[in-house]
Protein backbone atom coordinates (compact mmCIF):
# COMPACT_ATOMS: atom_id res chain seq x y z
CA UNK A 1 0.00 0.00 0.00
CA UNK A 2 2.73 2.45 0.89
CA UNK A 3 4.41 1.80 -2.28
CA UNK A 4 0.92 2.38 -4.50
CA UNK A 5 0.53 5.39 -2.80
CA UNK A 6 3.92 6.83 -3.64
CA UNK A 7 3.48 6.00 -6.78
CA UNK A 8 -0.03 7.78 -6.91
CA UNK A 9 2.10 10.76 -5.23
CA UNK A 10 4.42 11.30 -7.78
CA UNK A 11 1.74 10.38 -10.52
CA UNK A 12 -0.42 13.61 -9.31
CA UNK A 13 2.76 15.76 -9.15
CA UNK A 14 3.91 14.59 -12.53
CA UNK A 15 0.58 15.77 -13.83
CA UNK A 16 -0.12 18.93 -11.60
CA UNK A 17 3.80 19.89 -13.05
CA UNK A 18 2.50 19.20 -16.92
CA UNK A 19 -0.43 21.30 -16.35
CA UNK A 20 1.76 24.41 -14.79
CA UNK A 21 3.79 23.41 -17.66
CA UNK A 22 0.92 24.16 -20.20
CA UNK A 23 -0.51 26.78 -18.26
CA UNK A 24 3.13 28.73 -18.37
CA UNK A 25 3.72 28.13 -22.25
CA UNK A 26 -0.48 29.75 -22.80
CA UNK A 27 1.12 32.56 -20.61
CA UNK A 28 3.97 32.75 -22.91
CA UNK A 29 2.30 32.79 -26.26
CA UNK A 30 -0.30 35.66 -25.26
CA UNK A 31 2.28 37.98 -23.90
CA UNK A 32 4.68 36.89 -27.07
CA UNK A 33 1.39 37.94 -29.31
CA UNK A 34 0.77 41.03 -27.23
CA UNK A 35 4.54 41.94 -27.95
CA UNK A 36 4.22 41.63 -31.68
CA UNK A 37 0.85 43.58 -32.12
CA UNK A 38 0.01 45.53 -28.90
CA UNK A 39 -2.92 47.88 -29.94
CA UNK A 40 -4.07 44.28 -31.86
CA UNK A 41 -4.40 45.88 -35.18
CA UNK A 42 -4.58 42.55 -36.23
CA UNK A 43 -8.22 41.55 -34.90
CA UNK A 44 -10.16 43.19 -37.27
CA UNK A 45 -7.98 43.53 -40.39
CA UNK A 46 -9.40 41.08 -42.51
CA UNK A 47 -12.84 41.78 -41.42
CA UNK A 48 -11.72 45.75 -42.83
CA UNK A 49 -10.25 44.31 -46.26
CA UNK A 50 -13.59 42.25 -46.46
CA UNK A 51 -15.63 45.32 -46.32
CA UNK A 52 -17.01 47.20 -49.56
CA UNK A 53 -19.06 50.30 -48.80
CA UNK A 54 -18.72 52.16 -46.23
CA UNK A 55 -20.12 51.92 -42.07
CA UNK A 56 -23.24 53.78 -40.99
CA UNK A 57 -21.51 53.61 -37.31
CA UNK A 58 -18.45 52.22 -35.64
CA UNK A 59 -18.49 51.30 -32.36
CA UNK A 60 -15.31 51.39 -30.60
CA UNK A 61 -14.38 50.09 -27.45
CA UNK A 62 -13.53 47.43 -24.92
CA UNK A 63 -15.15 43.73 -24.12
CA UNK A 64 -18.26 45.75 -23.12
CA UNK A 65 -18.28 46.24 -27.15
CA UNK A 66 -16.75 43.13 -28.29
CA UNK A 67 -19.45 41.27 -26.20
CA UNK A 68 -22.11 43.03 -27.82
CA UNK A 69 -22.32 41.50 -31.25
CA UNK A 70 -22.20 38.12 -29.58
CA UNK A 71 -24.90 38.86 -26.62
CA UNK A 72 -27.28 40.54 -29.07
CA UNK A 73 -26.35 39.87 -32.61
CA UNK A 74 -30.22 40.99 -34.08
CA UNK A 75 -29.11 44.04 -33.07
CA UNK A 76 -26.43 44.26 -35.89
CA UNK A 77 -28.66 42.29 -38.01
CA UNK A 78 -31.42 45.06 -37.44
CA UNK A 79 -29.13 47.48 -37.94
CA UNK A 80 -26.47 46.28 -41.15
CA UNK A 81 -24.38 49.66 -41.12
CA UNK A 82 -23.46 49.29 -37.60
CA UNK A 83 -19.97 47.77 -37.34
CA UNK A 84 -18.42 46.02 -34.08
CA UNK A 85 -14.89 47.23 -33.30
CA UNK A 86 -14.35 46.29 -29.90
CA UNK A 87 -11.52 44.31 -28.15
CA UNK A 88 -11.58 43.05 -24.96
CA UNK A 89 -9.31 44.27 -22.12
CA UNK A 90 -8.57 46.94 -24.53
CA UNK A 91 -7.37 50.77 -23.04
CA UNK A 92 -7.63 53.87 -24.83
CA UNK A 93 -3.90 54.18 -25.78
CA UNK A 94 -4.58 50.18 -28.01
CA UNK A 95 -7.95 51.75 -29.05
CA UNK A 96 -6.14 55.39 -30.02
CA UNK A 97 -3.31 53.61 -32.06
CA UNK A 98 -5.92 51.14 -33.90
CA UNK A 99 -8.65 54.50 -34.69
CA UNK A 100 -7.06 54.58 -38.09
CA UNK A 101 -7.89 51.44 -39.45
CA UNK A 102 -10.57 50.61 -37.51
CA UNK A 103 -12.94 53.31 -37.81
CA UNK A 104 -11.62 56.26 -40.18
CA UNK A 105 -11.05 53.90 -42.72
CA UNK A 106 -14.03 52.47 -42.48
CA UNK A 107 -15.53 56.21 -43.34
CA UNK A 108 -18.87 56.25 -40.53
CA UNK A 109 -20.97 58.79 -40.23
CA UNK A 110 -21.01 58.36 -37.14
CA UNK A 111 -18.74 56.81 -34.15
CA UNK A 112 -19.54 55.34 -30.59
CA UNK A 113 -16.89 55.11 -28.71
CA UNK A 114 -17.12 53.30 -25.38
CA UNK A 115 -13.40 53.49 -23.22
CA UNK A 116 -12.01 54.26 -19.72
CA UNK A 117 -12.90 51.32 -17.38
CA UNK A 118 -9.72 49.18 -18.44
CA UNK A 119 -7.26 52.67 -18.36
CA UNK A 120 -9.12 52.31 -14.39
CA UNK A 121 -8.66 49.20 -13.73
CA UNK A 122 -4.85 49.69 -14.90
CA UNK A 123 -4.60 47.03 -17.75
CA UNK A 124 -1.92 48.10 -19.59
CA UNK A 125 0.05 50.28 -16.47
CA UNK A 126 -1.06 52.86 -14.32
CA UNK A 127 -3.35 55.63 -15.69
CA UNK A 128 -4.39 58.76 -14.54
CA UNK A 129 -7.82 60.21 -15.57
CA UNK A 130 -5.63 63.02 -17.29
CA UNK A 131 -4.29 60.49 -19.20
CA UNK A 132 -7.50 58.83 -19.99
CA UNK A 133 -9.18 62.55 -20.60
CA UNK A 134 -6.21 63.00 -23.39
CA UNK A 135 -6.63 59.67 -25.30
CA UNK A 136 -10.64 60.36 -25.42
CA UNK A 137 -9.86 63.79 -26.50
CA UNK A 138 -7.75 62.80 -29.38
CA UNK A 139 -9.48 59.81 -30.68
CA UNK A 140 -12.64 62.70 -30.84
CA UNK A 141 -10.38 65.09 -32.96
CA UNK A 142 -9.05 62.44 -35.26
CA UNK A 143 -13.08 61.44 -35.90
CA UNK A 144 -13.75 65.37 -36.35
CA UNK A 145 -10.95 65.96 -38.21
CA UNK A 146 -12.28 63.49 -41.14
CA UNK A 147 -16.06 64.46 -41.04
CA UNK A 148 -17.14 61.93 -38.71
CA UNK A 149 -19.66 62.97 -36.31
CA UNK A 150 -18.81 61.57 -32.33
CA UNK A 151 -20.99 59.70 -29.26
CA UNK A 152 -18.86 59.24 -26.35
CA UNK A 153 -20.21 56.90 -24.05
CA UNK A 154 -19.90 57.13 -20.10
CA UNK A 155 -18.17 54.37 -18.38
CA UNK A 156 -20.24 52.17 -17.04
CA UNK A 157 -21.09 51.27 -13.58
CA UNK A 158 -19.78 48.30 -11.30
CA UNK A 159 -21.01 46.21 -8.69
CA UNK A 160 -19.57 43.76 -5.94
CA UNK A 161 -22.54 41.59 -5.54
CA UNK A 162 -21.20 38.94 -7.81
CA UNK A 163 -17.13 39.42 -8.35
CA UNK A 164 -15.59 42.10 -6.30
CA UNK A 165 -15.16 44.77 -8.91
CA UNK A 166 -14.95 48.03 -7.28
CA UNK A 167 -11.40 47.44 -5.75
CA UNK A 168 -10.34 48.06 -9.38
CA UNK A 169 -12.38 50.12 -10.73
CA UNK A 170 -13.28 52.58 -7.67
CA UNK A 171 -16.73 53.91 -8.49
CA UNK A 172 -15.25 57.38 -7.43
CA UNK A 173 -13.16 57.31 -10.48
CA UNK A 174 -15.75 56.04 -12.69
CA UNK A 175 -17.97 58.63 -11.62
CA UNK A 176 -15.09 61.37 -11.87
CA UNK A 177 -14.44 60.21 -16.01
CA UNK A 178 -18.31 60.49 -17.14
CA UNK A 179 -18.38 64.11 -15.20
CA UNK A 180 -15.36 64.91 -17.57
CA UNK A 181 -16.74 63.19 -20.47
CA UNK A 182 -20.29 64.89 -20.34
CA UNK A 183 -19.00 67.97 -19.63
CA UNK A 184 -16.50 68.06 -22.79
CA UNK A 185 -18.86 66.16 -24.76
CA UNK A 186 -20.70 69.89 -24.04
CA UNK A 187 -18.36 72.12 -24.90
CA UNK A 188 -17.22 70.94 -28.10
CA UNK A 189 -20.56 70.03 -29.45
CA UNK A 190 -20.48 66.19 -29.27
CA UNK A 191 -23.62 63.83 -28.02
CA UNK A 192 -22.85 62.56 -24.74
CA UNK A 193 -24.33 58.58 -24.06
CA UNK A 194 -24.92 58.34 -20.73
CA UNK A 195 -25.59 54.56 -19.97
CA UNK A 196 -24.32 54.79 -16.28
CA UNK A 197 -27.60 57.00 -14.97
CA UNK A 198 -29.76 53.90 -16.95
CA UNK A 199 -28.02 50.84 -15.38
CA UNK A 200 -27.86 51.59 -11.57
CA UNK A 201 -29.44 50.72 -8.72
CA UNK A 202 -30.83 52.36 -5.69
CA UNK A 203 -27.30 51.84 -4.33
CA UNK A 204 -25.26 53.78 -6.91
CA UNK A 205 -24.42 50.44 -8.51
CA UNK A 206 -24.68 48.53 -11.43
CA UNK A 207 -28.17 46.21 -11.08
CA UNK A 208 -27.57 43.16 -10.66
CA UNK A 209 -29.92 42.25 -12.78
CA UNK A 210 -28.46 43.09 -16.02
CA UNK A 211 -24.86 42.37 -15.27
CA UNK A 212 -23.05 38.78 -15.17
CA UNK A 213 -20.19 39.92 -12.92
CA UNK A 214 -20.38 43.05 -12.03
CA UNK A 215 -18.59 44.80 -14.96
CA UNK A 216 -20.53 43.24 -18.32
CA UNK A 217 -24.00 43.88 -18.96
CA UNK A 218 -26.02 40.73 -19.97
CA UNK A 219 -28.64 40.13 -22.47
CA UNK A 220 -30.92 42.20 -20.39
CA UNK A 221 -28.11 44.93 -19.91
CA UNK A 222 -27.85 45.45 -23.90
CA UNK A 223 -31.38 45.68 -24.28
CA UNK A 224 -31.42 48.87 -21.91
CA UNK A 225 -28.02 50.27 -24.26
CA UNK A 226 -29.51 49.72 -27.64
CA UNK A 227 -32.07 52.19 -27.46
CA UNK A 228 -30.08 54.91 -25.85
CA UNK A 229 -27.49 53.96 -28.58
CA UNK A 230 -30.39 54.12 -31.70
CA UNK A 231 -31.00 57.74 -30.05
CA UNK A 232 -27.67 59.18 -29.41
CA UNK A 233 -26.64 58.31 -32.94
CA UNK A 234 -29.51 59.95 -34.57
CA UNK A 235 -28.90 63.46 -32.49
CA UNK A 236 -25.52 62.91 -33.87
CA UNK A 237 -26.73 62.68 -37.15
CA UNK A 238 -28.90 65.56 -36.85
Amino acid sequence: MKLAALIALLCSAAFAQTDDLTKLQAQVDRDKKTLQDWPALSRYADDNARLTTPATVVFMGDSITDAWIKRSPKFFVDNPGYIDRGISGQTTPQMLIRFRPDVIARKPKVVVILAGTNDIAGNTGPMTLEMIEDNLSSMAELAKANGIKIVMSSVMPVCDYIRPQTERRPPAKIIALNEWIKDYCAKNGLVYLDYYSAMLDDQKMFQKEITYDGLHPNEAGYAIMEPLAVKAIAAALR
